[in-house]
């Protein structure tokens, strides 16, 4: 997949590059073949210099001028839309899309596995990408945070598989097109988005109703948001002993230890 390069020909400007969701995608963007630039308020994060040190140009703050001809611009629902960048876009009439339509994409390149859930996406997301990568699998990933076991926080690796972090804080994780969706759990958060726990449950029943294949915490209210039909995987540890340090559970007459506190 990396040899063939399909976005070849694409020029990607990222309009608030250097967090961990869009610098990711930048890196990959590179790695697939697109001519990737962007911007920030500050471009001094472990993300952006990483980036830098791909050879992608990034420039400080927000200006009309860093928009290069015939781009797409990359954005996040944490970008106004009354941003210098953005606004000289549609000037100009460039294609403008939502981080999620871009990672999106990528999930229809690859078999992806995407985790949502209130609480605990980044941790379950590299825990997964560990497990692929301890298999020799050479999983290619987009987490909302570094792997410790990779040190980066996105690749594209040469295996089948896709494992990306999906963001239901503004309902963006509905742009994904999953063939495993996992849900650790699912609570009230993000008030300016979501009213009550019913909208909380409704985005993440659509967001399982994408998968062919659930990975749901094995509790009724979760279980209940996966569709009638679908194939679902519960998961569960019962009676863990908890630590600050770590974790002691029996999984199928097996004791593990996990250094994941909680």
């Amino acid at each position: 997949m990396i040899g063939k390069q399909p976005w070849q020909g694409r020029r990607l400007h990222f309009v608030g590059i250097a967090g961990a969701g869009m610098s990711g995608l930048a890196l990959v963007a590179q790695t697939l073949g697109a001519e990737v630039t962007g911007s920030d308020r500050s471009v001094a994060s472990t993300y952006a210099l990483r980036l830098e040190s791909a050879g992608i140009r990034l420039f400080e703050g927000h200006e009309e001028g860093h928009v290069p001809d015939r781009a797409e611009l990359v954005v996040s629902t944490a970008i106004p839309p009354e941003n210098p960048e953005r606004a000289e876009g549609r000037r100009r009439g460039l294609r403008e899309l939502h981080r999620a339509e871009l990672l999106g994409e990528l999930t229809r390149l690859k078999p992806t596995i995407a985790v949502a859930g209130t609480h605990g996406k980044t941790t379950t997301s590299s825990m997964v990408v560990h497990a692929l990568r301890g298999c020799g699998l050479d999983p290619s990933y987009l987490v909302g945070g570094e792997v410790r076991s990779t040190g980066t926080n996105a690749a594209w690796g040469e295996g089948e598989w896709l494992v990306v972090e999906a963001d239901e804080s503004d309902r963006s994780l509905l742009a994904l097109s999953p063939s495993v969706a996992v849900l650790t759990n699912a609570e009230l958060d993000h008030h300016t988005t979501y009213a009550s726990q019913r909208d909380v449950d409704q985005t993440f029943r659509a967001f399982l109703a994408l998968a062919g294949t659930s990975v749901v915490w094995d509790r009724p209210e979760l279980l209940a948001l996966v569709p009638a039909g679908a194939r679902v995987v519960a998961f569960d540890v019962p009676a863990p002993e908890l630590g600050p340090r770590g974790s002691v559970f029996d999984l199928d007459g097996v004791s593990v230890e996990l250094p994941v506190p909680g």
